[in-house]
C-alpha cells in the first residue's frame, strides 16, 4: 500500500511524523535518512541470482541458503510497510593509502580500527525505532511494530538504501553518495507503519573507473560486478584455508580487508567527517607491526582485539594473512617471525608461513 492510497488526514499526519524522523534521526547522530518500500529493489532479486549462478559469492554460502529473503525484504517480514534506512559515516582522518607504502607494516581496513560498527549502529538504530513507536503512539494513537537490522541479517542493504536515495552502488557495487563520499554503514528500520517513501537516486558515476583500475587482484570483471573470489576483502576476512598463490602478492600488506576503491573514489570530497569517537584507530590497528602480529596466539589474539570486528575471523585466519604480508614485504629480517609459524597447528598458517618464506629468500 502506497502513501497515496491513504486518506488526506491520516497522510498529512504522516507526513508530519516523518520530518519528525528524520529531525530525531539527525539527533541520533545518523547522517542520513530514507525512507523505501520493501518492494522498491524488484531488480535485487535476479542481480543476486546471476551472482551466485556465477559462483561469484565464493565461500559465502549463507548468502543462498537465505537468498529468497535477501531477495524479497517483503518475505523477510510481510507485515512491513516501509523500510527506514540509515548512514552512519566513519570517515577517516588521515589517507588509508599511506599504510600501503610501510611494508613493515599491517593495512588494516577503515572500518575494523575502533569498536565494532554493529554494536554502536544497532544501538543507535533501536533508539531511534523505539522514539518512532512512542511518537506514532502520540501523534495517532498508532500500534507499530519494528525490526532493526545491521548488516547481519538476510537484507540487501545496498540496493534498498539506494531504492531510498541515500546513494547509488557504484561501479565498485558499494554506495556512494554525493553527500556523504563512500565512507559510512548502512542500517535499516523495517516498520509497520506507513511512511511517504523518498525518490531514489540516480547513478554519478559517469566515465570514471578509479575503482576498477586501482584493484589489485582485478576482482571487477565488469563495472557493477564484483567477483568476491577475487576481492582482497573477502580473501582476508571471509575465505578459509589457504589463498590461492596466484593472488597472494596482490594482497599486499592488507591483512583486514581492503579500501582501496573506496579511497579513490573522487565523491569522497564530499565526505563527511565522523562523529562517531568510537570508530577512530587504536594502536592494535594502525599501522601495527608484522612482526608482533605474527607472533600472536589465540589468547593473545582475543585481547588485542576483543572489542573490534576483527575478532570474528580468529586467530589463525589473521595471522595466515600476517604471513602473507610479510611475505610481500620484501624485508628479509622479518623471516625471524615467520620461522615459528611453518609447524603451526593450522595447515593454512603453516603453508603461508613456507610460503612468505620461499619469497624471501628470493628478495633483493
Amino acid at each position: 500500500m502506497s502513501g497515496a492510497g491513504l486518506p488526506r488526514g491520516i497522510l498529512a499526519k504522516m507526513k508530519g511524523l516523518k520530518a519528525a524522523l528524520l529531525d530525531r534521526a539527525a539527533v541520533e547522530g545518523f547522517a542520513g535518512c530514507r525512507v523505501t518500500r520493501p518492494d522498491a529493489a524488484p531488480e535485487a532479486a535476479a542481480g543476486l541470482a546471476e551472482y551466485l549462478a556465477a559462483g561469484h559469492h565464493g565461500q559465502m554460502g549463507w548468502m543462498a541458503e537465505r537468498a529468497h529473503w535477501r531477495g524479497d525484504p517483503a518475505a523477510l517480514w510481510p507485515e512491513a510497510r516501509s523500510v527506514i534506512m540509515l548512514a552512519e559515516v566513519y570517515t577517516p582522518d588521515v589517507d588509508p593509502m599511506e599504510v600501503l607504502d610501510r611494508p613493515d607494516r599491517g593495512a588494516i581496513s577503515v572500518y575494523a580500527r575502533g569498536a565494532d560498527y554493529h554494536d554502536l549502529v544497532k544501538k543507535r538504530l533501536k533508539r531511534l525505532g523505539r522514539w518512532l513507536l512512542e511518537e506514532a503512539r502520540r501523534r495517532e494513537g498508532a500500534e507499530a511494530e519494528i525490526k532493526v537490522f545491521v548488516d547481519t541479517a538476510p537484507v540487501m542493504e545496498k540496493p534498498l538504501a539506494a531504492a531510498a536515495g541515500l546513494g547509488w552502488q557504484g561501479k565498485h557495487t558499494n554506495l556512494v553518495s554525493r553527500a556523504l563520499g563512500s565512507w559510512f554503514f548502512l542500517g535499516a528500520i523495517f516498520t509497520t507503519l506507513e511512511l511517504e517513501a523518498d525518490a531514489p537516486e540516480t547513478d554519478h558515476c559517469g566515465t570514471c573507473r578509479a575503482c576498477l583500475d586501482i584493484c589489485p587482484t582485478d576482482a571487477f570483471p565488469a563495472p557493477y560486478k564484483l567477483d568476491a573470489r577475487r576481492c582482497i576483502s573477502y580473501l582476508t576476512i571471509e575465505h578459509k584455508g589457504p589463498v590461492a598463490p596466484d593472488l597472494r602478492e596482490g594482497i599486499g600488506n592488507r591483512i583486514y580487508g581492503c579500501d582501496d576503491c573506496l579511497s579513490v573514489c573522487p565523491w569522497n570530497k564530499f565526505a563527511q567527517v565522523a562523529t562517531e569517537t568510537g570508530y577512530a584507530g587504536r594502536e592494535a590497528t594502525d599501522a601495527p607491526e608484522l612482526a608482533r602480529l605474527a607472533a600472536l596466539d589465540d589468547a593473545g589474539f582475543r585481547q588485542m582485539f576483543r572489542k573490534s570486528p576483527i575478532k570474528r575471523i580468529g586467530r589463525d585466519r589473521f595471522v595466515r594473512n600476517v604471513a602473507y604480508a610479510i611475505g610481500n614485504s620484501g624485508i628479509r629480517s622479518l623471516a625471524a617471525a615467520l620461522r615459528p609459524l611453518t609447524g603451526d597447528a593450522d595447515p593454512a598458517v603453516a603453508d603461508a608461513a613456507r610460503w612468505a618464506l620461499r619469497r624471501l629468500d628470493g628478495a633483493d
